[in-house]
């Protein structure tokens, strides 16, 4: 199995717009930080894409990868779906691919990008839209996707509710402020977990890093990759802070298992 960290910064990115501290200034590589999204990849080739970010087009050329079986949705914000046109160009001629996601993220993605989920509209002679397939995933329900082992993991963001994944023995958790009992319960086992941490200080709809931490330590994975990371931390600086067996994320990580 291989996961790729597609992006690991949060929704301003990094470099940050007008900002010139250090971080945004670095010239390391690892301190450039697109939109998070991420790829999980079985030995045979078969892969689940999860959320598209704005940069996910140039995310999944570095990689590589110019298909997928199916995407999982973790909300609907907009660092995490908004290039969400980019799948045109893995559908179209009679091939369709499957979306999946929480009812809500589902019914709000069909209100904002009606040209790709209202079935009645087709796009122009010569022109072509995402042929996107929404299928609705129950929290905490089993499911095979793609071949993949799947949980849904329903996490507290600020007043929404997103889902982490569990896909086999990787857990992905981001944005959530905390991980519930349940899901900690469900995640135990994981060899590599993706937590989301923003923060030093606590943020009210991220886990900070101190709480990632103590998260990591609960699940016990082999290997835990902080991501949705923002300009207030270089990854050299906090790589080098973090316990053993933590580490932050970067863009185009690998991890092969």
């Amino acid at each position: 199995m291989r996961l790729v960290v597609l992006g690991s910064g949060t929704s301003f990115g990094v470099p940050v717009l007008g900002c010139d501290c250090a971080v945004c200034r670095s010239d390391d590589p690892r301190d450039r930080r697109t939109r998070v999204a991420a790829l999980v990849e079985s030995a045979d080739g078969r892969r689940l894409l999860i959320d598209t970010p704005p940069e996910v087009r140039l995310q999944l050329l570095r990689a590589g990868v110019g298909s997928v079986d199916a995407v999982l949705y973790t909300h609907d914000h907009a660092d995490h779906v908004h290039g969400i046109d980019d799948l045109r160009a893995m559908t179209g001629r009679g091939q369709t691919l499957p979306v999946y996601g929480s009812a809500d993220t589902l019914a709000r993605l069909a209100a904002r990008f009606p040209y790709i989920f209202d079935r009645a509209v087709r796009p122009p002679p010569g022109t072509s839209k995402p042929e996107l397939v929404p299928r609705v995933l129950e929290p905490l329900r089993d499911e095979s996707i793609a071949g993949f082992s799947v949980v849904p993991l329903p996490v507290p963001h600020g007043d929404v509710e997103v889902l982490g994944y569990r896909v086999g023995a990787v857990g992905y958790v981001t944005d959530a402020k905390l991980v519930p009992a349940e899901c900690l319960t469900r995640l135990r086992g994981v060899r590599v977990l993706v937590l989301n941490a923003l923060f030093e200080r606590p943020h009210p709809t991220h886990l900070s890093i101190p709480e990632a931490i103590a998260v990591a330590r609960t699940v016990g994975a082999e290997r835990t990759i902080l991501t949705h990371l923002t300009h207030r931390q270089t990854h050299a600086l906090l790589a080098a802070r973090l316990p053993v067996g933590v580490e932050p994320a970067y863009d185009g990580l690998e991890v092969v298992f």
